[in-house]
């Protein structure tokens, strides 16, 4: 995945707001007014969350009537979960290295 398309993933996050939208939507599709309900903002600054969380992947809205629909986009979960991992094992490899030093250097003295 490119670097800049990550960074939207990551950078969606950073709000609270949208962590708990995407919390929400782990549980299964839900309409913006449902969605905007437990935070009591004003449906305008709720669409820009929206708005944010669509650009970056996380989520797919759909329209039937009158009614706008927002589903959680597994992709950009995927692709902060691959990163993470990336690094996770970089991590692991570098404190199994330190624990070997550290076991070696007991047994050596």
């Amino acid at each position: 995945m490119e670097h800049y398309l990550l960074d939207n993933v990551f950078q969606a996050l950073t709000d609270p707001t949208r962590r708990a939208v995407i919390g929400r939507l782990g549980r299964g599709p839900a309409s913006i007014t449902e969605l905007a309900e437990p935070f009591g903002i004003a449906l305008p600054s709720f669409l820009k969350h929206i708005h944010v969380l669509e650009a970056a992947g996380w989520i797919r809205t759909s329209k039937a009537g009158r009614v706008r629909t927002c589903t959680l986009e597994r992709s950009a979960l995927a692709a902060a979960e691959g990163w993470l991992g990336q690094q996770r094992a970089i991590w692991d490899a570098r404190t199994d290295r330190l624990e070997d030093l550290v076991t070696h250097e007991s047994t050596d003295a």
